[in-house]
């Protein structure tokens, strides 16, 4: 007798279990981050002083974070908008909200950047999903099937490319903010920090400036165009020149950099409510920095991770960590609250 074969593309036996248990350990891992940097905190002395929350600025903290939110799905709407997409704007940004609650229970923000992108691609001009059954079927079919690039249709193929350019340039103003941090006050992080701020800076500029170039030159915007249809995506070209073209990628940039401020003083209210004093040049290096390392799928939705590496960073300036970590949570606590309008949308397509 013969063993049965085995196809081709069949996962072998520890790749399989390390896909099945990678959520469960990275569960543990926020765990145990969240452990690590709590560890060290006496409770029970910290509420025994004179500690005394502010909540006026928690209130400040939700409208900084929703109106994060609020623009993000407006930049991504007006990206999908760009490509032929009939959707609305409200619609898009109900969405986007959508797509940030499902982040928040994610390991990763795939789940959510997926949702929104299969999603927005079948979102009517009334900001609704069509009712009509044979397209509910499809729509349930993509939300449930592992997305194949290769084989997705045109229309899915867009989505998804505008989602990936709404997220490149959410990079971009991260990293943009980071520079300048540094250069405000890297030398509290080394003597080197100012230097890697203006680095920073000059690289995004730098890269932000070729790009910009290569769209408005005819030959190489032929050459791009010539890519794009190559990949069936020939349609994505005038996303990508609202995102990254002369002269309106200066103003990308600049509301790139909004929204993440936007995070930075919600995150600075939160921690301004216990009574922390934190510098903004403290607050612009470590978010930012944090953000780089919430790509890595190690946690989730940061929890753990962002309170461990908040006290490291925030401690060069003389915050306290316990002050931090609960800062730290209260912001968390806060983006859930910030995201949950978006289960109407989930709730809505049900």
């Amino acid at each position: 007798m013969s063993a049965k074969p085995t196809p081709a593309n069949a996962p072998s036996g520890w790749k399989s279990l390390l896909k099945r248990s990678w959520p469960t350990i990275r569960i543990v891992l926020s765990i145990a981050l969240l452990w690590k940097a709590t560890s060290g905190i006496d409770w029970e002395a910290l509420f025994a002083s004179e500690l005394q929350m502010q909540p006026w600025w928690f209130v400040a903290a939700f409208f900084c974070m929703t109106g994060a939110f609020l623009c993000g799905g407006l930049r991504w709407g007006l990206l999908m908008r760009s490509v032929g997409f009939q959707g609305s704007i409200l619609g898009y940004i109900s969405l986007y909200f959508a797509g940030g609650l499902i982040n928040q229970g994610l390991p990763s923000t795939l789940g959510g950047d997926s949702y929104r992108a299969i999603t927005g691609s079948h979102l009517k001009p009334s900001g609704t999903l069509s009712g009509d059954a044979n397209e509910a079927k499809v729509l349930a079919k993509e939300l449930h099937e592992q997305v194949d690039m290769e084989h997705a249709n045109p229309k899915l193929r867009l989505s998804i490319t505008m989602t990936f350019v709404d997220r490149l340039l959410g990079l971009a103003g991260n990293n943009l903010l980071g520079g300048i941090g540094l250069i405000l006050g890297g030398a509290t992080l080394a003597s080197w920090g100012n230097d890697l701020g203006y680095a920073v800076i000059a690289v995004m500029l730098g890269s932000g400036t070729l790009l910009a170039i290569a769209l408005v030159w005819s030959p190489t915007r032929a050459l791009f165009q010539g890519l794009l249809n190559r990949f069936q995506m020939g349609g994505a070209l005038p996303g990508i020149q609202m995102a990254f073209a002369w002269p309106i990628n200066v103003a990308q940039a600049v509301f790139g950099i909004g929204i993440h401020f936007l995070t930075i003083l919600a995150l600075g209210f939160c921690l301004k409510a216990y009574g922390a004093v934190v510098p903004i040049e403290a607050l612009m290096i470590g978010l930012p920095a944090l953000s780089l390392l919430l790509m890595l799928p190690i946690s989730i939705s940061g929890w753990g991770l962002r309170e461990a590496t908040l006290t490291s960073v925030l401690a060069l300036w003389g915050v306290s960590p316990s002050l931090t970590v609960l800062g730290s949570i209260s912001y968390g606590a806060m983006t859930v609250l910030c995201v949950l309008p978006g289960a109407y949308a989930l709730l809505k397509r049900k």
